[in-house]
């Protein structure tokens, strides 16, 4: 009996393990997507920075309070929080309400990040909606990144370095994003975009 103790403790405390080391995955990879520093997330968790930084290196089992308050303010469920990647079919659907939502200063551009979270830290991918008179400014990404916008409908007109472009539905736009760089929406009805950014790719010949 004490034999079979000892087994499922061990069994116990493994499980543990595999949940805290995919657990600090995801709240890395949410976070990254939200571009929120630790200090942020903290702030808007209510969880201390030092604890989730033990949670991101996988070196700490925290509590279902604390999982509870980062499932919060990431705005995702806590199972999908605590699901385990490799156990995860290879068809995956998310809901609306799973999909996290940026918005523009102005509010009047919405970027639904559809893409997978897994990719966040090298491929990024936005279903994009704009009112008229939508702008999007963005700070430079790592150096040798580049962004694509694929525009559905309406007309969108980018800025990069001083370098305007427009592009209407059908038409494509592709642009190094190392440098701060500005999306606009100059249509008179809402548009629609997908917005795909690889970071770190070969710099554009």
């Amino acid at each position: 009996m004490a034999v079979e103790m000892k087994e499922k403790g061990r069994d116990l405390e493994n499980g543990a393990q595999i949940v805290s080391g995919q657990l600090g995955k995801t709240v890395q990879r949410l976070r990254k997507a939200y571009n929120l520093s630790l200090s942020e997330l903290a702030e808007q968790s209510g969880v201390a920075k030092s604890i989730i930084s033990q949670i991101e290196r996988n070196e700490t089992n925290p509590t279902l309070a604390t999982i509870w308050r980062l499932s919060q303010a990431l705005d995702v469920s806590i199972e999908r929080v605590l699901a385990d990647s490799d156990e995860e079919p290879f068809i995956q659907r998310s809901s609306k309400a799973d999909t996290p939502l940026l918005l523009s200063e102005d509010g009047r551009m919405k970027l639904a990040i559809i893409g997978w979270i897994k990719t966040v830290e090298w491929l990024q991918w936005y279903d994009v909606v704009a009112e008229p008179g939508a702008r999007l400014d963005s700070d430079a990404h790592q150096r040798g990144s580049v962004e694509c916008l694929s525009v559905i409908e309406g007309t969108f007109e980018v800025d990069v370095g001083g370098e305007t472009q427009v592009a209407r539905a059908g038409e494509t736009l592709r642009y190094r994003c190392d440098r701060p760089h500005t999306v606009r929406y100059v249509g008179d009805t809402p548009g629609r975009a997908t917005m795909v950014c690889i970071l770190k790719a070969a710099v554009m010949e």
